[in-house]
């Protein structure tokens, strides 16, 4: 399997998946969402495959989200599968909640925006000490509200959810563990190595117990599935609105948006 975004691997048991866009602190694309889809299917019917870690390339950046500069009304881009709002079903999100094995977030640096769902989103969280957390949407003109948010406060509350999402602060990999967002947190030099040893720990047990127990966690939450989807529609068509439009210029431009006359 070629792919230009990511950077797909198998060996021992572990299918890794590696956003590789390092020069855009690994945001990703149309193309970086169908790459990943296409690697999550492999290794969800792949029998050497026993979990999943998905990680980002070099030491900077987990995901710092979509792509701005790939921005346009209605989604990103028009790669493979079209936008990333009008997607190949599956979604890699739908993906990393669904396939029948655990997948694990190897957080190397920032966790941003649509980067920090992602993270989210996966079953397990293992931090660099460097990792830094937190959401831009509603300072950019963006926002989440299935995955990122309603689930998000099962993982860390009501409160806590709706501080990361109404302030848009940053979190360290300290506060991250605190607040029962991540699972674990070691120096950057460490951070491959205690991952592999976690996955060779699930490698050991029973991948039927595994399956049954990762549908068992997310049945409780699948309403979140229906809510994703009112979301990215309504995301779709407030990104071809003027006060969207306002919160990708600043961003582009290195300003302050200026909010105050949609209010």
């Amino acid at each position: 399997m070629e792919f230009e975004d990511i950077i797909y691997e198998k060996k021992e048991g572990v299918g890794k998946i590696i956003i590789n866009r390092e020069e855009k602190r690994n945001a990703f694309r149309a193309k970086t969402f169908s790459e990943m889809t296409r690697a999550l299917l492999d290794a969800w019917g792949n029998k050497d495959v026993g979990v999943v870690v998905i990680t980002g390339a070099g030491d900077k950046a987990f995901c710092s989200g979509g792509d701005v500069s790939d921005r346009r009304d209605g989604g990103y881009g028009n790669g493979e599968g079209g936008s990333t709002l009008g997607f190949t079903i599956p979604m890699p999100i739908d993906l990393v909640r669904t396939i029948p094995k655990p997948v694990i977030a190897m957080v190397n640096g920032y966790a941003i925006g649509g980067g920090h769902v992602l993270h989210v989103v996966c079953y397990l969280s293992i931090a660099s000490e460097t990792a830094i957390f937190g959401q831009v949407g509603p300072r950019f003109g963006s926002f989440d509200a299935g995955w990122g948010s309603a689930y998000l406060a099962r993982v860390v509350g009501q409160k806590k959810a709706r501080e990361i999402w109404f302030l848009c602060r940053r979190y360290s990999a300290q506060d991250a563990l605190e607040m029962g967002l991540v699972n674990k947190v070691v120096p950057p030099d460490k951070l491959e190595e205690e991952t592999m040893a976690w996955c060779k720990e699930i490698l050991q047990l029973s991948p039927t117990a595994l399956k049954v127990l990762k549908s068992s966690f997310g049945a409780d939450v699948d309403h979140i599935a229906g809510i994703e989807g009112m979301s990215s529609h309504s995301l779709a068509m407030y990104y071809g609105s003027e006060e969207s439009r306002e919160g990708s210029m600043a961003f582009l431009e290195k300003r302050l948006p200026d909010y105050s006359k949609f209010r």
